[in-house]
């Protein structure tokens, strides 16, 4: 690595609380938008699992704010832009305990919702991203093994709509007998569709079928919502991995929007009945 390479990449401590204390500023100035917007999630009071809509918020500021910015700490995140590093979002696991929402800066992880699990932590967090025990997701195993313990979850193949399960494999089924489908987001996408739906195959190879309380519930949903192919189709999960990767719709963007736009029109989740 050669001097350039090395300036940069590292930021000393001082450097570092810089960092921390202005974004921390643009933090304060996101909470007094949000909070009005978001004030529970559930029985959880902001910013409990927010850390997407802070994230997202402050990365806007972030972009809006780094041009003129004059402040120590965003004049050393635009020294990096200038030196061809990219400001980025990122999402994955953080410590294999919970996911996270937050932002890197070449070989920086920048944690602008470090309070959205635990109130008491400190809002910011700004660390070496080798250090920071941040990973992406890459795999539906991973996905669960976070799940699981981080939303309290039993997890199932989706035998629900098998027509979707290429894409979204999973069926989560809460403690208290909330069950959802999931997930529709770019990187658990991503997961299925650059794998040419082999990630989806595996678990549906190994995870455990839905629960009947759960099929009977969903089926008296399903029979409420207009025809869609991928919501109401029967047949085996597996089978339909096997044929999407056949006719190659890995590689098709709008079959994949379509199969979103399905999934959305599903309620968000049911209530079971034990």
């Amino acid at each position: 690595m050669n001097s350039a390479e090395n300036e940069i990449q590292q930021w000393n401590n001082e450097q570092v609380n810089a960092v921390v204390a202005d974004l921390a500023q643009l933090r304060l100035l996101v909470d007094l938008e949000l909070v009005p917007r978001y004030p529970y999630l559930g029985t959880k009071t902001y910013p409990l699992g927010r850390c997407k809509e802070i994230r997202d918020a402050v990365f806007i500021k972030l972009q809006q704010q780094l041009p003129q910015a004059t402040e120590p700490g965003l004049v050393l995140i635009r020294d990096q832009l200038q030196k061809g590093e990219s400001l980025k979002k990122i999402w994955g696991a953080l410590r294999g305990v919970y996911f996270q929402n937050a932002m890197a800066i070449g070989d920086w992880y920048l944690d602008v919702s470090n309070d959205t699990v635990n109130p008491n932590k400190p809002r910011i967090e700004v660390l070496p991203l080798a250090s920071s025990g941040f990973a992406a997701v890459t795999s539906f195993e991973q996905f669960i093994a976070v799940a699981r313990s981080y939303w309290e979850v039993d997890v199932y193949r989706n035998d629900i709509c098998p027509a979707l399960a290429p894409y979204m494999p999973l069926l989560y089924i809460s403690k208290s007998g909330t069950c959802w489908l999931g997930e529709a987001t770019d990187n658990m996408l991503a997961v299925a569709t650059e794998s040419e739906f082999a990630a989806s195959e595996r678990i549906l190879l190994t995870l455990p079928t839905a629960p009947q309380q759960a099929v009977i519930g969903w089926k008296e949903v399903l029979s409420k919502i207009q025809q869609n192919d991928f919501l109401h189709q029967q047949g085996d999960a597996v089978a339909y991995c096997q044929s999407y990767r056949a006719q190659h719709y890995h590689q098709d963007s709008r079959i994949r929007d379509r199969a979103v736009l399905a999934y959305v029109s599903l309620p968000k989740s049911i209530s079971l009945t034990y």
